[in-house]
């Protein structure tokens, strides 16, 4: 008897004591993975199946490979934030004679650095003059950039810096795939359409970024891309047993909607004294030119997605970054030193995702946003000249702000 009580006591400690036990469950605001609110019952549904698919782990037997990079989309995308350093893309062109070649039959654009057992993985061609490594985006947010109308990018173009503000923007003008459906919904410049996803706006919408990944990344086929890629030095025979389509349409479709749904990054801070006061001085230097605070979606067959004012610090246009971020690496109509501007929201969570410490730009060179400030050139190269002269505590003020998106 009185064991049975002391070990009913013993137990009555431990339940008490969780608590202290086990980590507390984080906040909405530091969690990235959650679903927009207000979908329905069916769509939370298909956001949970693309929700398992984005984790799936593929093997050999799957369809990984016979080249690939990564064996799962969330492997470069940890908790839906950004990818590190470790998981960067690798790319790779060649200029010459003023014309730009993806270098496609030398396995371009996209380095595949690993492959399935008995099967050679690439190396970068000598050929290639400019090479490049992009690191993995936080994925968060992405349905409300896809439902932006284009005439909403477009009114934020000025490509001849017609008010002299020396900041000229550009859309990124994007052959439409012939794999994916006419986008009669997009606004059209000889036969090009609007890009908006990827560090140089190379994806036209979620379905292209989507489909492109499967294969590039992870070498898993799609009935919008059914062949695998592969070693042109050792041919065409991959050793890839798994029939193509490698997945169905409908798990593609899952995923994008995923994508889709995802929440905006939350924002923290908001007000805080040095936050808003660098929030006012991010658009006194100038910051805000590109990094344009809102947006407003258009109607889409979300209901969710229709019609919301969002922050997403972008203008989802290309600018010259000067020399400083000039990697002699383009897609698209993007020059060499051209790139879309990245979305600011949710960058002061970025270590969350990058083992606590943050990585920024486009291939995480700077591991400071100080850092990160410095090195923009070209049409940002004023503003970034406006911050160093700020005194300390305005710059300290301005990093709060940045923080706390």
């Amino acid at each position: 008897m009185k064991i049975s009580i002391f070990a009913s006591i013993i137990l009555l400690t431990i339940f008490s004591s969780c608590d202290s036990l086990l980590p507390r469950a984080p906040d909405a605001e530091e969690v990235l993975a959650e679903p927009i609110p207000d979908l329905t019952e069916a769509q939370l549904a298909t956001h949970i199946a693309g929700d398992e698919e984005f984790a799936r782990i593929f093997s050999p037997a799957e369809g990984l490979g016979p080249l690939f990079v990564s064996a799962s989309c969330e492997s470069c995308h940890i908790g839906d934030g950004k990818g590190h350093p470790v998981t960067t893309l690798t790319r790779f062109g060649r200029m010459h004679n003023g014309m730009y070649s993806a270098l496609e039959d030398l396995g371009g654009p996209q380095l595949q650095h690993r492959s399935i057992p008995g099967y050679p993985a690439e190396e970068i061609p000598a050929e290639a003059t400019g090479v490049t490594r992009l690191m993995p985006p936080a994925v968060t947010g992405l349905g409300y950039l896809e439902a932006i109308e284009d005439a909403s990018i477009l009114a934020l173009a000025d490509p001849n810096d017609s008010d002299g503000d020396g900041i000229s923007g550009v859309p990124s003008w994007i052959e439409n795939p012939d794999f994916l459906p006419a986008p009669l919904d997009r606004v059209q410049s000889d036969g090009k359409v609007i890009g908006r996803f990827g560090k140089k706006a190379g994806a036209i919408n979620l379905l292209h970024q989507t489909v492109v990944a499967y294969l590039q990344d992870m070498g898993v086929t799609t009935e919008f891309l059914p062949q695998d890629t592969y070693n042109v030095q050792a041919g065409i025979q991959t050793g890839d047993t798994a029939s193509d389509p490698e997945i169905s349409t409908e798990i593609v479709d899952n995923v994008v909607f995923y994508l889709r749904t995802l929440k905006v990054p939350p924002r923290r801070n908001a007000e805080d004294e040095n936050v808003q006061a660098g929030e006012r001085i991010f658009s006194d230097i100038g910051c805000a030119g590109c990094h344009v605070p809102a947006s407003t979606t258009g109607s889409s067959d979300v209901d969710a997605l229709s019609n919301k004012t969002i922050f997403p610090y972008s203008d989802l246009l290309l600018h010259d970054m000067g020399p400083e971020l000039d990697d002699g690496y383009t897609e698209g109509s993007a020059t060499s030193s051209e790139w879309r501007t990245a979305p600011l929201w949710g960058i002061g969570l970025a270590a969350d995702s990058q083992g606590g410490r943050a990585f920024y730009l486009h291939d995480g060179r700077a591991t400071t946003l100080d850092e990160a400030i410095q090195f923009h050139g070209g049409e940002a190269a004023p503003s970034r000249d406006r911050y160093a002269n700020l005194n300390p505590e305005e710059q300290t003020q301005l990093i709060a702000f940045l923080m706390s998106l």
